[in-house]
């Protein structure tokens, strides 16, 4: 039993405090033939203690980047970097960065099917909060776990948990990977010849190893506008037929066969693909510095 405490744990943990929005209440295909053009882009925040607002501005004025602190990460110094997800995509994006061969990968132990679902049925919870706080419990999950389980830190001074979920938003209505290839058609149909959202919560949790203090350092939501071209059945036959599909939110993924589909974008295009490369890089250069 002792794992499905665990699971209620963190997910009695995901709902304090939740900034209340708009309604992700999911809605027919037919409610979405009339597209509707919204062209401001946001970018939402929430902290835990310790909270870090606003980007880090050097002497000159210029936002401080990770460029400058990369030889503050490894895997075997003092601090180190943990990637709460399997996606190769953020693989891939943090490799981009520099950060090759200076995190580790640890798979998150939360329940985020029920989390899904418990977040689902609070309809006051807006889509960038819904992203915002899956991105959370993941990374505080695995945060919890290390703690409760006595991960020895070695001779790490401390650890910062990177936690990340991305979400398809048609109209307030949350589109996750779909669960069969008929879901994943009605998911294209519904996004075809009409602009949708996609937002990428991220969440950076320290915990300091030998007081096993856990604190959320670093959380927001970055926004993208996606406008698709007006798809033909035979496409999305054929698209489905790859597989692609199968495994993305949304039912498509940008930085493959999907690409196509895209007529054209507003915001982070690396965000889309699952990170948010310019503001990771900010946020990740805060914290750093803050540790000293």
């Amino acid at each position: 039993y002792a794992g499905i405490f665990l699971n209620c744990h963190y997910l009695i943990d995901a709902f304090a405090p939740l900034p209340i929005n708009a309604s992700p209440s999911c809605c027919s295909l037919q409610e979405h033939q009339q597209p509707q053009d919204r062209h401001n882009m946001s970018s939402h925040s929430t902290t835990d203690s310790d909270p870090i607002q606003s980007s880090t501005l050097t002497s000159a004025g210029t936002e401080s980047l990770l460029l400058s602190k990369l030889g503050s990460l490894s895997k075997d110094g003092p601090v180190r970097l943990i990637l709460a997800s399997q996606s190769p995509r953020r693989r891939e994006i943090l490799d981009m960065m520099g950060l090759a061969n200076r995190y580790t990968v640890t798979f998150s132990p939360l329940d985020e099917a029920s989390l899904q679902m418990e977040l689902a049925n609070h309809p006051s919870i807006s889509p960038p909060t819904y992203a915002q706080k899956l991105a959370e419990s993941k990374a505080r999950a695995l945060a919890l776990h290390m703690v409760k389980e006595e991960t020895d830190g070695g001779h790490h001074d401390s650890s910062f948990i990177l936690g990340s979920d991305t979400i398809v938003d048609k109209g307030g209505c949350i589109l996750e990977k779909p669960k069969n290839e008929q879901d994943a058609k009605r998911m294209l149909k519904m996004l075809s010849g009409t602009w949708h959202e996609v937002h990428t919560g991220v969440a950076i949790y320290k915990v300091n190893h030998g007081t096993d203090e856990i604190n959320l350092v670093s959380s927001f939501t970055e926004t993208a506008k996606v406008k698709f071209t007006t798809l033909s059945d035979e496409d999305i036959h054929a698209y489905i037929q790859t597989g692609e599909p199968m495994d993305k939110a949304g039912a498509y993924g940008i930085q493959g066969i999907g690409g196509q589909m895209v007529e054209r974008m507003e915001g982070d295009f690396v965000a889309v693909m699952g990170l948010p490369m310019h503001r990771l890089s900010g946020e990740l250069a805060k914290v750093l510095s803050k540790s000293g």
